[in-house]
């Protein structure tokens, strides 16, 4: 039989599959976008937990684990590769770090698939409801990713299916977990196919059954998004014109403080150009703009000044730093400012889910003092928020900001305050991803973003200093957008919110309403198989 084939194949070459499948999972993500490869690599790793089912339960769930880990290095390291780059910025004092970042970071995240598989393993059964039970453990390994330690959701698998809009509109009830939990199951069906294995006397019925309803939920899901996007038309803010501006400035010049007069001449003028700023009322400009504090570079906030036309509000990211009692060294925020005509402060928003290692350091002051940094070189790391908070623009309904990777989270994005009623108006991420230059990165996360607009069923506006920018609507559609490694502006009209979405509405209870519907399915086929 095919098993006993499988288990003769040596440990070495199935733990190669394991890796190479992984590798090729990468391909399903942006930039490339070709999901339908996880039909393929996916029962790969159904079949090498299949390998297991005969032998001791600890011996089993420990090659598990080592499939699903191999898996996960794999697919990390092919998908993530590109944060490397951010350590060539400053090659001088960072690269020696490159390997931990390439190699070490993808090798704990596989631990989280590692663990879905040992997970799937103890629920493992014959018959097609293996598939599922790979899918939910899978999801729930994928849901503890993005909480613990931090957290960090990148490239969950259900990214894979929201590469394609029709697909992603799912989103706006179920969520990224709820996306997750149906691409694994989808695309690991054709697993069935080869239940003969287990069960020599399953019926051609039972082998064809879930790759036949696989496809069949998954042409509703696309029919269903088709329809909600050809059905929702999406009004505009009146009296709203919005310019983003892309500088696409050079990483390793944006935060030399002897190039700030080259910096402001660049913004600028890149912010006048197209026919200059009259009737723009609002420019943004991306996250960290300045290498210096607004507060102590009056010249420069004179220049903002007398580059706005009365009427135009600049929203901008720039570092801003708050005194603390009894402290010599002030807390630095990564923060959004709003500034009018006369180049006064109205408003600001800080970030609350800084990165470690990029914005702080665990244990900050033992690491420092050992000479270690991180890579904004910031002395003491960035402060955090405590919550977010709407950020208030005039002219422009309240928004969410979200600075960097916080558009990463799902269920961080709306501020607690927003919830009895006080619901925004748009998403607003400013971002810096030139760190990662001309890389699957930035696509990347510009996709993580479009789909919390579309969960949301609020507008997204996104400025990054080298792309990728763009004015998204609510059920994702781009009706602007400037590419990667383009510098320019972008004008356009704020499209308006929909009403609150399912998913809006029920966020927190989506992961844990899917997870606990698919457990609870995998065990009453596991009571079937049982009985039988």
């Amino acid at each position: 039989m095919a098993l006993e084939r499988l288990r003769a194949v040596p440990a070495r070459w199935r733990a190669l599959v394991a890796l190479l499948a992984g590798a090729g999972s990468a391909l399903a993500m942006p930039p490339f976008g070709l999901w339908p490869v996880l039909a393929l690599t996916l029962p790969l790793l159904v079949f090498l937990i299949d390998a297991t089912v005969d032998q001791p339960l600890g011996r089993a769930l420990r090659a598990a684990f080592l499939a699903g880990w191999l898996f996960g290095l794999g697919y990390f390291v092919a998908g993530l590769w590109w944060i490397g780059e951010a350590f060539l910025v400053q090659a001088d004092a960072f690269l020696w770090l490159m390997p931990f970042a390439v190699i070490g970071l993808p090798a704990y995240l596989a631990l989280y698939t590692g663990l879905g598989c040992a997970l799937a393993r103890l629920l493992w059964m014959p018959g097609p409801g293996r598939v599922l039970a790979f899918a939910v453990a899978l999801t729930a390994a994928e849901w503890l990713r993005g909480i613990l330690l931090t957290g960090f959701p990148w490239n969950n698998f259900g990214y894979a299916l929201a590469t394609d809009l029709r697909f992603a509109q799912a989103a706006s009830t179920v969520g990224m977990m709820g996306l997750c939990l149906l691409a694994l199951a989808a695309l690991a069906s054709p697993a069935a196919l080869f239940d003969a294995r287990f069960r020599p006397q399953a019926s051609p019925r039972d082998r064809y059954a879930p790759l036949a309803l696989s496809v069949a939920v998954l042409g509703l899901v696309w029919a269903g998004g088709q329809w909600r996007l050809a059905t929702t038309e999406v009004d505009t803010v009146p009296d709203v014109r919005l310019r983003l501006m892309q500088p696409d400035l050079p990483q390793d010049q944006k935060f030399r403080y002897d190039a700030r007069r080259t910096v402001m001449d660049l913004y600028v003028s890149t912010s006048e150009s197209a026919g200059g700023l009259q009737g723009v009322t609002h420019l943004f400009w991306p996250e960290s703009a300045f290498p210096f504090f607004l507060e102590r570079e009056p010249e420069a906030v004179e220049r903002i000044a007398a580059m706005l036309p009365e009427g135009t509000t600049l929203v901008t990211g720039a570092a801003r730093f708050e005194p603390v009692p009894g402290r010599e060294r002030p807390d630095v925020f990564n923060s959004l400012r709003v500034i009018d005509t006369n180049g006064a402060v109205l408003a600001h928003a800080d970030k609350m889910h800084l990165v470690p290692f990029g914005e702080y350091l665990p244990f900050q002051e033992t690491l420092e003092s050992i000479g270690l940094q991180q890579l904004t070189r910031v002395r003491g790391g960035f402060a955090a928020a405590r919550e977010r908070e709407l950020l208030a623009i005039p002219g422009l309904p309240a928004s969410v900001p979200l600075i960097c990777y916080e558009a990463i989270f799902p269920d961080e994005v709306m501020p607690p305050a927003a919830a009895p009623g006080q619901r925004p108006g748009f998403l607003l991420n400013a971002s810096n991803d030139a760190w990662f230059g001309i890389t699957p990165g930035p696509y990347q996360h510009f996709e993580q973003a479009q789909l919390r607009a579309i969960e949301q069923g609020l507008p997204l506006i996104r400025v990054t200093n080298n792309g990728i920018s763009a004015i998204i609507d609510p059920v994702g559609r781009i009706t602007g957008l400037l590419p990667l490694g383009v510098r320019g502006v972008l004008d356009g009209a704020l499209p308006q919110a929909l009403p609150a979405t399912i998913y809006a509405t029920y966020s927190s209870w989506i992961p844990l309403i899917s997870l606990l519907t698919g457990l609870l399915l995998v065990l009453m086929l596991r009571q079937r198989d049982i009985q039988a």
